[in-house]
């Protein structure tokens, strides 16, 4: 059996009462964030997403290889008791959470598949919730296997974009989470066009909204907004 992986996703807010802070106030709250970050039994990494969006002011992306399901239980009440230490000067905008399987479309794993355990992230990444229509599910297999198989096609015409798929079907409002690594957001935009031109574009149900965000160290990001 392949190996599950688990990804959970949340888009803080400072709050008000932050920006309201002293400047020595402020940063130990940063201060206190980052600390209690390393405490978590999870893979993270941080993303600042203002000014891309106005909804949040950054992203933590933690994994955790999901081999019993206590070890996500666990997680869940981990983060829990650090997200509550934090209420007072962050808020959780949104959550989106989900796990790893062996796609029902291609055989092995592909080479532009992200590591989320792996320290050498691209500069940018974006990552949005998609689910398909209950029409696609309706298909024949051999029919969905070839307008995937254009998909994946499509896909390997942009081999420095990398992808991670985490499915959360009946755990969450949407069927998957996607997630793309990236050097050029010119790029990445060039492939979405192109995917949105294949047959397999008539079964998107919902594919919003787009969170777009640019990679840097914990504390680098925890400095944007000092």
């Amino acid at each position: 059996m392949a190996e599950r992986i688990f990804g959970h996703f949340t888009f803080y807010k400072f709050t008000n009462q932050y920006w309201h802070s002293t400047a020595q106030e402020r940063e130990a709250v940063r201060r206190n964030f980052l600390n209690g970050l390393q405490q978590l039994p999870s893979h993270s990494h941080l993303y600042q997403v203002f000014p891309l969006n106005a909804d949040c002011d950054f992203l933590l992306w933690t994994s955790l290889r999901a081999e019993e399901n206590t070890r996500v239980e666990e997680f869940f009440a981990n983060l829990t008791q650090f997200m509550n230490l934090q209420r007072e000067h962050l808020q959780a905008v949104r959550i989106w959470w989900g796990y790893t399987r062996p796609s029902d479309y291609s055989r092995g794993k592909s080479a532009q598949e992200i590591d989320p355990f792996d320290d050498d992230r691209r500069k940018n990444l974006t990552i949005y919730p998609f689910t398909k229509t209950a029409d696609w599910y309706r298909l024949k297999r051999d029919s969905r296997q070839g307008m995937m198989n254009e998909h994946i096609r499509i896909g390997h015409q942009y081999p420095h974009i990398k992808q991670l798929l985490l499915y959360s079907t009946g755990l969450q409002d949407q069927e998957f989470i996607v997630v793309y690594e990236l050097d050029d957001f010119t790029e990445f935009s060039s492939l979405v066009s192109d995917l949105r031109s294949s047959d397999a574009r008539h079964y998107t149900q919902q594919d919003t909204p787009v969170y777009s965000a640019i990679y840097h160290s914990p504390q680098e990001t925890m400095d944007l907004f000092r």
